[in-house]
């Protein structure tokens, strides 16, 4: 069931509250024991990561119901806590292949509903629902109600790096040209371009000027953005709280949608909303990403940009023109330098090749 956000509650507020309905809902197609788990690990976890682990809960428990003899005839739901014990680490291993390529024939949200649909998982997709069978077997391990972590026995899936995709400086110009003269666009974007052009550009600017996750964008207030100091505050993935600055860039193409949108009656429950879509309501992730895809795939075509990559580009730059690892992470908000580190390692290497040449021993 959807939740209207009230005129006071912020959209991660909002978007807590329909994880935690969602999270329930699934709950109850999960085996009862498992709400000792949910209950156990609430007060550590964010309502996402809840909704996460139910979900690859879900997967494994309907695997266990359509392939194992002895479960078949027991509605998940119904499942003993005892099965933990009785599963093997070859189950798991099982579990994982079957991940490759599987099928359901329902929508689980809506069991009359034909689904047929195929599934697969890539080594990051078995990787996250190995993670979780593990937290999830630990939890019952370290509460003593079952003997052995068995999903602790199954190794993680390899995983390879993969590449980072960004803008080069020329595609960012190029990109920003085209959301301001909106001459790539078919003559129906057009149409809709000379109303959404100054937001499109803000949220652009913004996305390549300051770094910020989709997610902390769309989730801007009107009250969350002061021109004075040059700021904006926004809530980091995992409920931190944190102010990041911009530049004269974010500044420029900022300003005017701001000016523009407080003119705008918003939609009930969307008053605060920063960035709207034109039915007047609050943007989605999903929205941004469509906006991207739109302007970028005119920019290039070999590389797939999404908002995520627009926050690499921004990486990269501040790399580049820093050299200073620890402002990039911080600034990102990456809990560890190491994630930052594993992101532009490239531009290490072109960081040690410059030194390399930097230091002259003997003039020429």
């Amino acid at each position: 069931m959807a939740h209207m956000a009230g005129k006071n509650q912020t959209y991660h507020e909002q978007k807590n509250i329909e994880n935690v309905q969602r999270m329930r809902e699934i709950q109850k197609q999960l085996p009862a024991f498992c709400k000792q788990f949910f209950r156990g690990i609430e007060n550590t976890t964010a309502p996402r990561t809840r909704l996460a682990y139910a979900l690859d809960l879900r997967v494994f428990f309907e695997y266990l119901h359509k392939n194992n003899p002895s479960l078949c005839r027991t509605p998940i739901p119904e499942f003993p806590l005892s099965i933990l014990d009785q599963i093997q680490k070859e189950d798991i291993e099982e579990f994982l292949e079957y991940l490759d390529l599987y099928e359901k024939e329902f929508d689980e949200d809506q069991k009359n509903v034909p689904l047929n649909r195929e599934y697969t998982n890539g080594e990051r997709g078995k990787a996250r629902k190995l993670s979780t069978l593990r937290s999830f077997y630990n939890y019952y391990c370290s509460s003593e109600l079952i003997e052995k972590n068995v999903a602790a026995l199954v190794p993680m899936p390899k995983l390879h790096d993969k590449e980072i995709i960004r803008l080069d400086p020329n595609e960012v110009a190029e990109l920003l040209d085209l959301v301001e003269s909106g001459e790539a666009l078919t003559e129906n974007e057009k149409r809709y371009h000379k109303t959404t052009k100054s937001r499109d550009l803000a949220i652009l600017t913004l996305l390549l000027g300051t770094g910020i996750r989709v997610s902390e964008c769309v989730g801007l207030d009107l009250k969350d953005v002061d021109f004075e100091s040059g700021g904006i505050h926004i809530i980091r993935k995992g409920g931190a709280e944190a102010v990041i600055y911009f530049g004269d860039e974010v500044y420029d193409a900022l300003l005017p949608y701001y000016e523009y949108r407080k003119g705008i009656i918003a939609s009930e429950g969307h008053e605060n909303a920063l960035f709207l879509s034109l039915q007047k309501k609050r943007m989605g992730v999903r929205a941004v990403e469509k906006l991207v895809k739109k302007y970028a795939s005119r920019v290039t075509s070999l590389k797939k940009i999404t908002p995520h990559k627009l926050r690499s580009t921004y990486g990269t730059s501040l790399y580049r023109e820093t050299g200073d690892i620890y402002l990039v992470a911080d600034v990102l908000g990456h809990k560890s330098v190491n994630t930052t580190r594993k992101h532009y390692a490239a531009q290490e290497e072109d960081n040690r090749r410059r030194a390399a040449r930097a230091v002259k021993l003997r003039e020429p």
